[in-house]
């Protein structure tokens, strides 16, 4: 399976739930959810933030597994492209970044919303 046909898997996948989907001038990011209201022109309902969020967990999971198993092959003789190997290990460890820094401007939300008062 080659990394770029997974990526863009995953970008088709949910670029449905992205607001403005059917427009083409509309940025492609599979990391953020449908903001659009309690239901959508399709009748089905926006994800909530705890589905969208273990999506992106998931996603970053299956990255770095992927990663490894690239990388196993490579090192037990399988495979001989350690470009492939290099690359998915580069994507993984920015993905995982990314839920990092999501991660922390969330808690980062909260403590703000905390101090507020009441």
């Amino acid at each position: 399976m080659s990394i770029i046909s997974s990526i863009g898997g995953l970008q088709s996948s949910l670029l449905n739930r992205l607001p403005g989907a059917g427009r083409l001038d509309a940025p492609a990011s599979p990391m953020l959810p449908r903001l659009d209201g309690p239901a959508s022109p399709t009748g089905t309902t926006p994800a909530s933030f705890s589905s969208v969020f273990e999506q992106m967990v998931s996603a970053v999971d299956a990255k770095q597994t992927e990663a490894q198993d690239i990388t196993r092959q490579v090192l037990m003789g399988q495979n001989d492209q350690l470009h492939q190997s290099v690359i998915a290990m580069q994507e993984a460890g920015v993905a995982f970044q990314l839920m990092v820094e999501v991660r922390n401007k969330l808690v980062d939300s909260y403590q703000e919303l905390m101090r507020m008062p009441v």
